[in-house]
């Protein structure tokens, strides 16, 4: 099976995009209009991996958090 064809058959993604003011959308980095996605057969290995981004991460100081927004999309 294809890759892009056992990606359209997983319909439970998550869309990654960064807030405004965030350094990393500068033109010389990811850009203004950056977003990518990850997709999943289930909604709730979809919702597991979720959870996980939006958890505090091992290697960051106490209160700092990624910055990347994270949202649950079907399609």
């Amino acid at each position: 099976m294809s890759g892009d064809r056992q990606n359209t058959e997983k319909r439970y993604g998550i869309r990654l995009t960064l807030p405004e003011g965030d350094p990393r959308r500068g033109e010389h980095l990811l850009g203004p209009d950056w977003e990518a996605y990850r997709w999943y057969a289930t909604a709730e290995e979809r919702d597991r991996k979720l959870a996980d981004m939006r958890r505090q991460h091992p290697y960051y100081q106490p209160g700092e958090r990624p910055s990347v927004r994270c949202e649950a999309v079907e399609r």
